[in-house]
């Protein structure tokens, strides 16, 4: 008898070991997709995860389950209560192949927690953490009023601090590294303004734009003080300053998107709103 229930012994150890590493590849799963959704990681745990699943099964329904099919030729009859009370003991009882050593625990414990791991891509097709990515296109940091302007080194920008020589790159205070809210500070003359700035002037003069070129989205870094324009090294796009950022020359068919700013009483500029269009490239041109 003692020869019988070492290999079975063995068995049902394998089978928790199986069911245990198929826990181990859920919980590898839920923690890559948690860490950003490495496909290599994520895929191995699934694999794991499945596959151990799949070992545990096998092994459980090959060593412990009864093989094959008996056939016995016998006239219906009821069951005598010696029959019913054996085949009790014989699922209930300590060496049932389902309930044997916990088995049935261990494999509910590897289910439930592949089941778990997979609600976690879930989230991904909910909104509550981020808005739609359209909404999302549609708007900048910038529309959280009051924000500062700051240089992309963090240094606060005065009114007073921006000339009529040059430009002044400017992004909002605390979202220095996002991508769509670059823009430019320059002083121009309101004597040579044919149209107002569709973000309006402040300081004598003081106007703000997005940096970012509407036909491709790359920098229009280059400006030219006697002629107030604007121009994009990329595919030579020109903006007119002097004409609300109408662009006068190159691919671009969008002007630039204005930028409502004030002067605070310390002689700091803030943001009062978001762009007056969005930023970017002619995606936004789509009817």
């Amino acid at each position: 008898m003692s020869g019988q229930h070492r290999p079975q012994g063995g068995t049902v150890h394998a089978i928790r070991l199986a069911f245990g590493i198929s826990v181990l590849g859920a919980v590898e799963f839920a923690v890559a997709y948690g860490l950003g959704g490495n496909t290599q990681l994520l895929g191995v745990g699934l694999a794991v995860a499945f596959g151990g699943l799949c070992v545990g099964l096998w092994l459980w329904g090959r060593r412990l389950l009864p093989m094959g099919g008996f056939v016995e030729q016998r006239p219906p009859l009821a069951a005598t209560q010696q029959d019913v009370t054996l085949l009790a003991h014989a699922i209930g009882g300590p060496e049932s192949p389902v309930r044997r050593r916990g088995l049935l625990g261990m494999f509910a414990l590897a289910v439930g927690t592949v089941g778990l791991a997979l609600l976690f891509p879930a989230r991904s097709l909910l909104s509550f953490r981020k808005p739609d990515p359209d909404v999302a296109l549609d708007h900048t940091a910038w529309r959280f009023g009051g924000l500062r302007l700051v240089t992309p080194e963090g240094v606060p920008v005065r009114a007073a601090d921006v000339g009529a020589e040059t430009i002044q790159i400017v992004v909002p205070e605390g979202h220095t590294r996002d991508g769509d809210v670059p823009a430019f500070v320059v002083r121009v003359d309101p004597a040579n303004l044919i149209t107002p700035p569709p973000g309006g002037m402040v300081g004598g003069g003081l106007v703000a734009y997005s940096l970012l070129c509407t036909h491709a989205g790359c920098p229009v870094a280059l400006y030219q003080q006697t002629t107030g324009r604007m121009l994009c090294p990329c595919h030579q796009s020109t903006f007119d300053l002097f004409n609300a950022a109408t662009p006068v020359a190159g691919p671009a068919a969008r002007p630039l998107p204005g930028l409502p700013i004030v002067v605070d009483a310390d002689g700091y500029l803030r943001a009062s709103g978001d762009f007056t269009s969005p930023p970017g490239p002619g995606y936004w041109s789509r009817p």
